[in-house]
């Protein structure tokens, strides 16, 4: 018998995945890896907050609490770069990358459900 995967599972890839966005999103550019093509930043932003919106949802966190959320941590996460000793710069494209994301996401869960 196959087993479903359950709440407590989505809850747990929901929680682990918001760790990875912290070292993703906040780590100072020293330690950013380098000599991608152009645009992959954009397509990291995006992975990124489509999985925080996936497992989000699939782990029961409301739609009227999650969206606004992550849109709300991906204007901070932009502005928290943009402190000098992170080293890092703040991105409009990078924070629409991320509501993006956020969209996709969400569709996603939607369509796994």
């Amino acid at each position: 018998m196959r087993r479903r995967f359950g709440t407590r599972s989505w809850q747990a890839s929901f929680g682990v995945v918001v760790i990875v966005s912290f070292f993703v999103l906040f780590l100072p550019n020293d330690d950013v890896p380098s000599g991608f093509p152009p645009g992959t930043d954009k397509l990291v932003h995006g992975a990124l907050f489509a999985a925080l919106a996936l497992t989000g949802r699939r782990a029961g966190v409301p739609t009227a609490w999650l969206l606004p959320t992550l849109t709300l941590y991906a204007i901070a996460s932009e502005v928290v770069q943009a402190v000098p000793a992170l080293g890092r710069s703040a991105s409009v494209w990078d924070a629409l990358a991320d509501v993006v994301g956020i969209a996709l996401g969400w569709l996603l869960a939607r369509l796994v459900r």
